[in-house]
């Protein structure tokens, strides 16, 4: 467990049991480095994770505020609290169907708000490259952001979702490994694209732009991939590039 793992859980325990309040603001990055004796970006990671679970909402020059809490997911959404047995390339064709159209309809929506806050993640994420840090979750948080922009809880939810069947994946733990710095760079830059294009308003383009960033993705998996492998899925669930001329 890295370190902002842990600090998470401990800010997620104190939640829990009832030292912080839905609607309460949690102190400043400052006071809670101090108290875990512990850097303010290890902190900062610590609440974006908070944020990703919907512990958490930051709002910029605000602060920190604790969100009511959700019971946990039951029904068909079930199938993915633990590994569901999807392949990582069944779950990319999922992703770049779902993905691509909610960067377009997000380009529609997006806020001046949403905008800067997706900044800021591709700035992390940024960070965490010159760092030499592997750690994906402001490529995360970017997805997730984008999909909020659209304003529509439920697309929002369906692409967290999405994300937390990867988390739960095995063979996706086994595929990070192979993640090199050059790879993150081709992710840093396909993000920056996308959000140029929701910056202009151009739904085509930010669909577009989703669509290769995701297939950028998919050449590394099968780069890194064992085809012989009995679990290796990459022939069937291939792209289908003529949706995008919809």
């Amino acid at each position: 467990m890295r370190l902002y793992q842990d600090i998470g859980g401990k800010l997620r325990s104190a939640i829990a049991a009832g030292e912080f309040m839905a609607g309460d603001r949690l102190p400043p990055e400052r006071e809670i480095a101090e108290s875990f004796a512990v850097s303010r970006s290890v902190v900062r990671e610590a609440l974006i994770m908070l944020e990703l679970e919907g512990v958490v909402e930051v709002r910029k020059g605000s602060g920190v505020y604790v969100l009511t809490q959700q019971p946990e997911p039951s029904g068909k959404w079930s199938a993915f609290q633990g590994d569901s047995g999807f392949g990582p390339f069944e779950l990319l064709q999922a992703r770049q169907l779902v993905e691509s159209e909610v960067a377009a309809f997000a380009a529609t929506q997006a806020t001046k708000a949403d905008i800067l806050k997706m900044r800021d993640a591709i700035e992390m994420e940024r960070q965490f490259i010159e760092q030499g840090v592997v750690d994906e979750s402001a490529d995360e948080l970017f997805h997730n952001l984008l999909a909020q922009s659209s304003q529509n809880s439920v697309l929002a939810n369906m692409v967290a979702e999405l994300w937390q069947v990867r988390h739960r994946s095995p063979m996706w733990q086994g595929i990070q490994q192979h993640v090199g710095k050059n790879d993150h760079h081709q992710w840093l830059q396909d993000h920056q694209t996308i959000l140029q294009a929701v910056l202009r308003r151009d739904a085509k383009a930010a669909k577009q732009a989703m669509w290769q960033h995701l297939e950028n993705v998919k050449t590394l998996l099968l780069a890194v991939s064992d085809a012989e492998d009995p679990a290796f899925d990459g022939y069937l669930f291939e792209s289908t590039p003529s949706l995008l001329n919809d």
